[in-house]
């Protein structure tokens, strides 16, 4: 059979499968179920107690946190999208950091920031050249350590073929000094027949032995980018002075005069990282461990400093929200430990990127931030309430299609909701914060006995609290459901990772993968097409009536 053939064929099944007829062929018992046919009964998968709920952080002295270059040679390289597909970020990092009581920052404008290019191996026909900076993390307490990072460079790539591989060597070329070579594929153009092969999903990564299993199943996945929705490193579970990181801070050091973190983990974790992120881009986005306090109210410096993101780029002109394009899918970075509010400037470029997405060139509507929204987990639950309250209507305005969270260490599906109310064109709103960190897995639910939180609990670290009652539904009147909520589809205590494959404009087919399970074809512990109905949901957009 030809090639023509083939393509043929496959649009044939691909057509007769998502086809009234097609789908009534498919039903048995292992047709995957979409969200025609919810909302679904809410389920739960409880906790096997013969698995330990997590696992030890990897030492420093692991032979994959250790450096493998010599100074001034690249590490810790990354890539990340630009809000263009022609363009592509680099980053990485030259030099050695410094830990102690008396640390002097390094001159950036010693080593060059350099990318050479090309699309053939050993050919780079282009170099582009960008910034560098450093950082230090000061704490004027006795016996607490001070840091300054290593040399950090970003360069922006401009002028991209779409879809097209690329061949790239970084470093400083006068001091001989360049990686070896490298690949990365740009994103299809912004069409709505155009999408990224495999979306990857994950949350609360860290840096335990969970965290290795993650992303080696993640890395099986192939996927072409990788969407990290908070709370990267933990690199403060520490104190400054390294040792052993503990999964509750403050249980463990209640004398510390201040919410440490051990900088050298961020280093450790961009080299176990390597060699994902120097060939996807891998789009990230704060989370409460990545606000690594210092005296003077001065935070996220880490963050802000180790990721280039498409901020200038999109207009948001802040590195804790910003949106990007993928093929057919426009994605929206949201950030929950800065002025959320509709008198803010978050509130104000999200109103005005919403308004200018055309759903006929991206079709798809993918928002991401930290903390959930919708969670029947007793950890976190009405945290973010008041974020909830502020913003949920304008993304249902516009008709965004999935939301993914982490900061709760399990997994959730919620059947389409909006304002807590079942509603077919709400977003499909998942929490993927399972990666793998030292803080362990989460396994109560609020709707269990005994187990509904108090209202003094589950403070945010920024923003107001907005706890309620629930004004109608089985829940009226009260502050927890005494059953798994109706909008809850699936839960399950597992570490994993989600995969996102976007199939044409109206299917896109989530899996969820399980640490525990031996990564394969039938490895899923969730799997369900995400159906569009734009007939239906974008006939008026600005209308918040709920459709149930």
């Amino acid at each position: 059979m030809t090639c023509a053939k083939h393509r043929i064929a496959a649009l044939f099944l691909l057509l007769f499968f998502f086809s009234p007829a097609g789908m009534v062929a498919a039903k048995d018992k292992d047709r995957i179920p979409t969200t025609l046919d919810g909302p679904f009964r809410p389920a739960t998968r409880r906790f096997d107690p013969s698995l330990r709920r997590g696992s030890d952080d990897l030492p420093m002295n692991d032979p994959r946190l250790a450096k493998k270059v010599r100074s001034p040679f690249p590490e810790q390289i990354a890539l990340a999208a630009s809000y263009s597909p022609t363009s592509m970020w680099v980053s990485w990092v030259t030099g050695d950091a410094q830990i102690g009581k008396n640390v002097t920052p390094m001159d950036p404008s010693t080593v060059a920031s350099e990318v050479w290019y090309g699309e053939e191996s050993g050919k780079y026909s282009f170099v582009k050249r960008g910034t560098a900076t450093v950082y230090s993390q000061l704490y004027p307490f006795e016996g607490l350590l001070n840091y300054t990072s290593a040399i950090i460079h970003h360069v922006r790539l401009e002028g991209l073929k779409l879809g097209k591989r690329y061949y790239y060597k970084c470093g400083d070329s006068s001091l001989k000094a360049l990686s070896k070579e490298h690949t990365f594929e740009t994103f299809p153009s912004s069409s709505p027949n155009m999408y990224p092969r495999r979306i990857a999903v994950v949350g609360d990564l860290g840096l335990t032995g969970n965290t290795t299993t993650t992303i080696d199943h993640l890395s099986q996945n192939n996927p072409s980018i990788f969407l990290m929705v908070g709370d990267l490193s933990y690199a403060n579970q520490y104190l400054t002075t390294g040792g052993k990181g503990a999964p509750c801070f403050s249980c463990a050091f209640p004398d510390a005069p201040i919410r440490e973190t051990y900088q050298p983990r961020w280093d450790g974790w961009g080299r176990f990282m390597e060699p994902l992120t120097s060939k996807i881009p891998m789009m990230v986005i704060e989370g409460n461990h990545e606000i690594e306090p210092q005296v003077g109210g001065m935070s996220f410096k880490s963050y802000l400093a180790r990721f280039a993101v498409p901020s200038e780029e999109c207009g948001s002109n802040s590195s804790f929200y910003y949106s990007f394009n993928a093929g057919g899918v426009h994605f929206i970075m949201l950030g929950a430990y800065v002025d959320y509010n509709q008198s803010g400037a978050q509130y104000a470029w999200l109103k005005a990127d919403l308004h200018q997405v055309d759903r006929q060139v991206t079709p798809w509507l993918v928002a991401a931030w930290h903390p959930p929204w919708y969670n029947s987990y007793s950890s976190h639950y009405q945290e973010f309430e008041c974020m909830r309250q502020e913003m949920e209507a304008l993304l249902y305005q516009h008709g965004v299609d999935i939301v993914f969270s982490g900061h709760v260490h399990a997994y959730e599906r919620m059947n389409r909701v909006f304002n807590y109310t079942l509603d077919r064109c709400g977003p499909v709103y998942i929490t993927v914060g399972d990666g793998g960190n030292i803080e362990q897995i989460d396994i109560d639910h609020a709707d269990d006995p005994g187990k509904c939180p108090s209202k003094s609990a589950n403070i945010p670290e920024f923003g107001g609290v907005c706890h309620l009652n629930f004004s109608s539904g089985p829940a009226k009147g009260k502050f927890c459901w005494e059953q798994q909520p109706e909008w809850s589809a699936f839960r399950e205590s597992s570490f994993g990772h989600g995969i996102l494959e976007v199939i044409n404009s109206t299917y896109a087919l989530w899996t969820w993968h399980r640490n525990q399970d031996i990564y394969g074809e039938n490895s899923s512990g969730d799997q369900i097409y995400i159906v569009r109905q734009p007939e239906l949901c974008l006939m008026n957009i600005g209308d918040v009536t709920p459709r149930t």
